[in-house]
C-alpha cells in the first residue's frame, strides 16, 4: 500500500508540469500498474470447514452459557497469617495447661504507643483470652465426626418453616444446615418450592423444610389465590411436620406493623395441637437498635395457646440459634434417620442447583421478569472424571423477555452462568459443567 500512494503522488505530481499526451500515457500507467501490485499479494487461505460428524449436537441448538466456554476464577491457596501473641496471656496459659510457672512481673520501660500499636495489642489481647478460654473448656462429644450411631439409638424430628414472605425463612435454613440449600434474596416469594435441609449432630437428625411465604387475607383466612398453587401446597403441609416454626420479621414489625402478618401469627397459634409443636420465632433482631422493644412484642403475642416456646433470633448472624438448635434437638424422637448424614443425596443436589441459579437470576433480573420465567433441570450427568455435567432451561412467556434475560452478546446470562457455577463447585467440591438456555415458551393452539 505504501508504494501505491507513493506511485500515485509521483505520477499526480508528475502529470501537472506534462502536455496532455504525457498525462494520457501517465493515468495509463497508473492503471496498469494498480492491479499489477494487487496481483503480487499472496492471498490469505480459508481453511475449509471440516466436516461435522454424524453422532454431534450440529442439529441442536447451542446454549446461551456453557461453562466450557468460560475460565471460572480459582482462588490461589494463600500462606497462613502469623498469630500475635501476649506473653502475659501466653505464660498463663503455659501455667494451666502444663503446670509451667509463670514468669515474674517485668520492670520494664514505659513505652508511648501511637494508636495502632494499642488497637493491634487489644486485638491480641483477646485474641489470647479467647484462646484460653476455649483451652479450658472440655470437648463435646458429640461433634466427633466419625461417631457411628445404631440404628436402635437414632432420633429425628421433622420442622416445617413458615412464615410471611421475606421473613428470613431460607437464611434461617442455610445456617442451621450449615451448607446453602435454598435461594436468598431481597425480593419476595423467592422460595417456590418445599426445600429440604438435613442437620446430622450426635444421635439426632432434624429435617428442616423450608415453604414458600404464607398470607393471611384482610377477612382473617388464608388466600386462596395467593401466589396460586404454591401457597396452597405450603398451607395443606403444615399438619404434616413434628414441629412448626412461626416467623416473622421483628424488625418490620416494630417500624411498619402489618395487619395481615399478626392475623397470621394468631392464626396459627389461637389453638393448641396435640400431635404438634408449634414455636414462635422473631428474626433479625440484629436491626432492631432497642432491645427492650422486643420485649413488648414478646408480650403482644405471649396469650397464644398455640405456642410452645418463644425465640429471638438473628438468621444472618446466628445469634439465639444455639438455643433454638438444642430445643430441637432435645424435640428430638427415637426413629430412624431419613438421610444419610455422610453423603448429599442427588435429589438435594439437584435441589440446591436450581436454587443457586436462581438466586443469581434474581441478583440481576428485576420487576416482574422472574416471576413469570419457567425454571426446569433438563440434564444432570455425572462424568467419569467425577465432574457433573448439569443443564437448565429458562422458559419465557414472551420474546422481548428472553432478550433482557440473555442479556446484550449473551452478558446478562453469562454472568449469571458464571456466578452460579463458581458456588456450585465450592458446594459440591468437585467441577461442574454449566449449561443455561434461554427459550421463549410455544404458543397453545386455541
Amino acid at each position: 500500500m505504501k508504494a501505491l500512494r507513493a506511485i500515485s503522488r509521483v505520477l499526480s505530481s508528475s502529470s501537472s508540469h506534462l502536455p496532455p499526451t504525457s498525462k494520457i500515457l501517465s493515468s495509463h500507467l497508473y492503471r496498469s500498474c494498480l492491479p499489477r501490485s494487487f496481483a503480487a499479494r499472496a492471498l490469505r487461505q480459508t481453511p475449509a470447514p471440516a466436516p461435522a460428524p454424524a453422532d454431534s449436537d450440529a442439529d441442536l441448538p447451542s446454549a446461551d452459557f456453557d461453562s466450557s466456554s468460560f475460565s471460572i476464577p480459582t482462588q490461589a491457596p494463600t500462606a497462613p497469617k502469623k498469630l500475635i501473641w501476649d506473653e502475659a496471656h501466653r505464660a498463663r496459659a503455659d501455667e494451666v495447661l502444663y503446670g509451667k510457672p509463670a514468669a515474674q512481673s517485668r520492670s520494664q520501660p514505659e513505652v508511648v504507643e501511637d494508636d495502632e500499636e494499642f488497637e493491634e495489642r487489644e486485638r491480641a489481647t483477646r485474641l489470647a483470652r479467647a484462646l484460653l478460654e476455649a483451652s479450658l473448656c472440655l470437648p463435646d462429644e458429640e461433634e466427633e465426626e466419625d461417631m457411628v450411631v445404631k440404628e436402635e439409638d437414632q432420633r429425628s424430628l421433622s420442622v416445617g418453616i413458615i412464615g410471611a414472605p421475606n421473613a428470613g425463612k431460607s437464611c434461617l435454613t442455610n445456617f442451621m444446615v450449615g451448607t446453602k440449600v435454598a435461594a436468598v434474596s431481597r425480593k419476595t416469594n423467592t422460595t417456590t418450592r418445599e426445600v429440604l435441609g438435613v442437620m446430622t449432630k450426635g444421635n439426632a437428625q432434624i429435617c428442616f423444610f423450608d415453604t414458600p411465604g404464607l398470607m393471611i387475607g384482610h377477612h382473617g383466612y388464608p388466600y386462596r389465590t395467593d401466589v396460586k398453587v404454591r401457597v396452597e401446597s405450603a398451607w395443606s403441609s403444615i399438619e404434616l411436620y413434628d414441629l412448626l416454626i412461626m416467623m416473622f420479621d421483628v424488625h418490620r414489625h416494630l417500624t411498619m406493623p402489618d395487619t395481615r402478618v399478626i392475623k397470621l401469627i394468631k392464626h396459627l397459634g389461637e389453638k393448641v395441637h396435640s400431635k404438634q409443636k408449634r414455636v414462635l420465632c422473631m428474626n433479625k433482631v440484629d436491626m432492631v437498635e432497642d432491645k427492650k422493644d422486643l420485649l413488648k412484642v414478646a408480650k403482644e403475642f405471649a396469650d397464644l395457646p398455640g405456642y410452645d416456646k418463644y425465640f429471638m433470633i438473628s438468621g444472618l448472624k446466628g445469634s439465639g440459634v444455639k438455643d433454638l438448635i438444642q430445643y430441637l434437638m432435645d424435640q428430638a424422637v427415637k426413629r430412624p434417620w431419613d438421610e444419610d448424614p455422610t453423603t448429599m443425596s442427588e435429589e438435594i443436589m439437584k435441589t440446591i442447583s436450581l436454587e443457586v441459579v436462581r438466586e443469581k437470576m434474581l441478583d440481576h433480573i428485576h420487576q416482574e421478569i422472574p416471576y413469570v420465567i419457567e425454571h426446569r433441570l433438563m440434564d444432570w450427568k455425572e462424568l467419569r472424571d467425577g465432574s457433573l455435567r448439569v443443564e437448565q432451561h429458562f422458559i419465557t412467556p414472551k420474546p422481548s423477555h428472553r432478550q433482557i434475560l440473555v442479556g446484550k452478546n449473551g452478558s446478562k446470562i453469562g454472568r449469571i452462568g458464571i456466578e452460579a457455577n463458581e458456588e456450585l463447585r465450592s458446594i459440591f467440591k468437585r467441577n461442574v459443567h454449566l449449561i443455561l438456555q434461554v427459550r421463549v415458551a410455544r404458543k397453545r393452539n386455541a
